[in-house]
């Protein structure tokens, strides 16, 4: 479905004057992220889609550069079921990755409407209250992909390195000393441990870990920086509404009241426009990293119990930074749902008795309307919300009751 474009007031001179010095704050670390990965889009009508064609390109290039050569080594070469187990998961991880990656390309159009749409209520924001409410939301979205970057690319860099300085050197049986890959290869295609193959090799998967982390902070900015956004809108609609009952009896409300109910709709098609966006990269994110993290925890127990502790540090980071990856999706997804359904609560708890019975009438719309609130869902399977984190909590303790019980069919 096309969303609906804004019909923007043709303005040249924005009625917010921090409108930019907003802007830049807010977007600032989702918009260079996304910018490294070419998905943010140009929103200059003239401007040139070369380097971003370009960084799409590259992108892919490197991701499948890793994840062919690796699929082939876990699918035809490697035989060891221990081995297999071990390499399970970060396949897994780069496949998941590279399909999010896909779903972001194909949704650019609606993410230039989304970005385009929240540029636009802050360039038209004309209270001082009204800003501090949005930047108050802003500095929450802001702080949650900061967050998300930190646990993310300090559990990818000690994938890189500790875990590779923990697995070492070896010789092997034609006596060739063989060292450490972030991702094993394919021996059939190349020889990777002849010089500068090997560092070639390394510094790709290197750029590989790096993308790969970056798509899922990525992921989570946008939703991060959205959700926030509809939560400030709803706060400001919220706050109008209370200012209604400080105007006078005999004071027309209906004009004031046709704006908050024109807010409330534009809010709720945006909230829409987001669900849409990020449904099917939530689903992927979701069941991905719930699939991960089981395999995370396997991992740890099995170093934990042959005292690995470079190998447990690594395994342990990893799986704190996707389990608070799925926090940060469930935590927005929940605030998403309460901000948009207590609208019909807040309308009850003002002062509405003061009105007019035609204005006391049309609250009823706004009530109706906040009945069904705005959520962010997984693919339309599962909606992200607190509850649903405490599940997949829930089957992390299945795993670990099953390898106390010694009902892991790999052991």
């Amino acid at each position: 479905m096309t969303p609906v474009i804004v019909q923007q007031q043709n303005t040249d001179k924005p009625r917010n004057p921090y409108y930019e010095k907003d802007i830049v704050y807010i977007f600032k670390h989702s918009r260079f992220i996304l910018n490294f990965l070419g998905i943010w889009p140009k929103l200059l009508k003239n401007s040139n889609q070369y380097q971003q064609n370009v960084s799409i390109g590259l992108c892919n290039v490197v991701l499948l550069f890793a994840i062919i050569p690796y699929t082939l080594y876990f699918t035809v070469e490697e035989k060891s079921l221990m081995i297999r187990v071990k390499a399970v998961g970060s396949l897994c991880f780069c496949w998941l990755s590279l399909l999010k990656y896909w779903v972001l390309i194909a949704c650019r159009p609606t993410l230039r409407y989304c970005i385009e749409f929240v540029q636009h209520d802050w360039k038209e924001v004309e209270k001082t209250e009204d800003r501090e409410l949005m930047l108050k939301y802003g500095n929450v979205g802001r702080n949650l992909t900061i967050l998300c970057l930190v646990f993310m690319y300090s559990g990818g860099l000690m994938y890189l390195t500790i875990a590779q300085y923990a697995a070492g050197t070896y010789v092997d049986e034609h006596n060739r000393t063989i060292r450490p890959l972030v991702y094993p290869t394919y021996s059939k295609l190349f020889d990777v441990q002849v010089r500068p193959v090997y560092e070639l090799v390394y510094a790709v998967h290197s750029l590989n870990g790096c993308i790969v982390s970056s798509i899922t902070v990525g992921t989570c900015g946008l939703a991060a920086l959205f959700v926030t956004h509809i939560c400030g809108q709803i706060d400001v609609m919220i706050q109008r509404l209370q200012n209604l009952t400080q105007l006078g009896v005999h004071t027309d409300l209906h004009p004031k009241l046709i704006r908050i109910v024109q807010h409330h709709v534009r809010t709720i098609r945006f909230s829409s426009s987001v669900g849409k966006l990020l449904q099917e990269v939530c689903f992927l994110e979701f069941i991905g990293c719930t699939f991960v993290i089981c395999l995370l925890e396997y991992y740890t127990i099995m170093d934990w119990e042959v005292n690995n502790t470079l190998s447990l540090m690594t395994y342990a980071m990893l799986l704190v930074s996707l389990m608070f990856n799925i926090f940060i999706l469930c935590y927005i997804g929940d605030l998403l749902v309460e901000k948009t359904g207590n609208v019909g609560s807040m309308c009850f708890m003002i002062d509405w008795y003061k009105f007019p019975v035609g204005t006391m009438r049309s609250l009823i719309l706004i009530i109706a309307m906040s009945n069904n609130p705005a959520k962010i869902t997984a693919g339309h399977i599962a909606d992200l919300n607190l509850s649903t984190f405490g599940s997949v909590s829930e089957i992390l303790n299945l795993v670990m009751l099953c390898y106390d019980n010694n009902n892991v069919g790999i052991v």
